[in-house]
């Protein structure tokens, strides 16, 4: 697939900068994820969450300043920028952003561990920024920093902890947190996380055989547990090494053995909440499969399935990333952006 250089990404970029720029500034509809212990703790959202308090949920927001940030680095002639970075400049400031650590120290559990892997993918996005956006990436890099290491502190407390992944197809999924982390650790400031967190996908992945991709989708998946797992292992194990442990993994693959995975689910009620998720299912698959069919040697018979399989899947969730629905638009880009350009960082 092609991508890396942006382009397909930019023919989307407006589009996708007008809707992340709505979402990152409506404060509601809102869900938010913070238990009442008494009627004082009943106070609007951006009470809690000065920056990211907007796009329905405190995840949504973060990653859709991400896309933002990428549609920065990826696309700058294709977007307004000066009004991108009034409305970044806006919100990520270094008094909002401490407050936002200081929610996170005291709500140890909160966003574990979605919200603090896109925390992490936000603040290396921002340091990656360069020629005439440097200075706003750093300004913004800077003022992510306490939030940053208040994730860090937290992912090593948990994963301390943790004896078992979580495997399921949502936002609590294990693999697909610690490979976003992984992608960004080192340029978020925090590249001391990187061995830890390869660490426990080796211990969590490293034996798994034979995955239940026939048990795949689960009826509101947004993830793949067996391809999310896929990923997390490919960015730690050398090719020939990852090439093998597929095989043990998802035995078939060149004869097109999982037929639930490699093809794009199927969506009947585009508007439903948590139907709708499938959809994001397409475009998060997208994503894996082309960073999988990265991974494995050039001559490998997967890579054609592989690439032919994200092709499929993006051509069935592109279409769903803006649809004037808000059900699916406080989110569904940020991925396509994952599938048509290639991971964070």
């Amino acid at each position: 697939m092609s991508g890396a250089d942006g382009r397909d990404l930019g023919r989307h970029a407006e589009r996708f900068a007008a809707l992340a720029r709505a979402n990152i500034t409506r404060a509601y509809p809102y869900a938010p994820q913070h238990l009442l212990r008494g009627p004082e703790d009943l106070v609007p959202p951006r009470t809690y969450h000065p920056a990211f308090y907007g796009s329905y949920d405190w995840h949504s927001s973060v990653h859709m300043h991400w896309l933002l940030v990428r549609l920065l680095r990826r696309c700058p002639d294709r977007v307004p920028t000066g009004e991108i970075i009034d409305v970044l400049d806006g919100h990520l400031t270094a008094a909002q952003l401490t407050a936002e650590a200081d929610y996170l120290r005291a709500h140890p559990s909160f966003e574990r561990p979605y919200g603090w892997a896109w925390l992490l993918a936000l603040t290396a996005e921002c340091r990656s920024l360069d020629g005439d956006l440097r200075a706003a990436g750093e300004r913004w890099a800077e003022a992510l920093a306490p939030a940053a290491d208040a994730v860090a502190e937290l992912l090593c407390g948990w994963l301390g902890k943790a004896a078992h992944p979580v495997r399921h197809g949502v936002h609590a999924n294990s693999a697909f947190a610690l490979g976003l982390i992984l992608d960004s650790a080192p340029a978020a400031g925090v590249a001391a996380l990187t061995e830890p967190v390869e660490r426990a996908v080796m211990d969590w992945f490293a034996h798994d055989c034979d995955a239940p991709a026939h048990w795949e989708p689960s009826g509101q998946d947004f993830l793949s547990p067996a391809l999310t797992e896929a990923e997390a292992v490919c960015r730690v194990l050398p090719r020939e090494e990852f090439a093998t442990w597929l095989e043990r993994f998802l035995p078939g693959l060149a004869h097109s053995a999982h037929p639930t995975l490699l093809n794009p689910p199927v969506v009947t009620d585009p508007a439903d909440p948590q139907i709708g998720h499938l959809l994001g299912l397409s475009l998060s698959r997208a994503a894996a499969l082309r960073r999988l069919s990265a991974a494995l040697p050039d001559d490998d018979r997967r890579v054609p399935v592989l690439d032919g399989a994200a092709r499929d899947h993006l051509a069935a969730g592109l279409p769903h990333a803006v649809t004037g629905d808000f059900t699916r638009d406080h989110w569904i880009a940020t991925f396509a952006a994952l599938a048509l350009d290639g991971p964070p960082g």
